[in-house]
């Protein structure tokens, strides 16, 4: 199977964009932009995923990608709900401001 792109640039793509949602996440105080980084680890994984099962001409990347996109969605409904919640309880969604309530 000759490929246009090759399979070392897209795992780079999908580690730089895992690291980006690890910054992200560790950077970040608002809550939604640290789901937002959550998915982007998500889509990440999923890429290499891909990429892997193209390269060894397996199935099992694009099964395990759509396990991810089912997990995905799964955890942006649930984080959603939660955020919703923590807004309607403190009427904030900084990290900070929700760590200093806790005391």
């Amino acid at each position: 199977m000759n490929s246009l792109i090759p399979i070392d640039m897209v795992i780079l793509l999908a580690a730089i964009l895992f690291v980006m949602g690890i910054a992200g996440v560790v950077i970040r105080k608002n809550i939604i932009f640290m789901l937002l980084s959550v998915e982007i680890m998500l889509n990440a994984s999923a890429l290499a995923f891909i990429a892997a099962g193209a390269k060894w001409g397996q199935p099992e990347g694009q099964v395990m990608f759509i396990f991810i996109l089912v997990m995905a969605a799964a955890e942006v409904s649930i984080g959603l709900a939660l955020i919703l919640q923590i807004y309607h309880q403190h009427k904030s969604l900084d990290i900070d401001i929700l760590k200093e309530m806790k005391g």
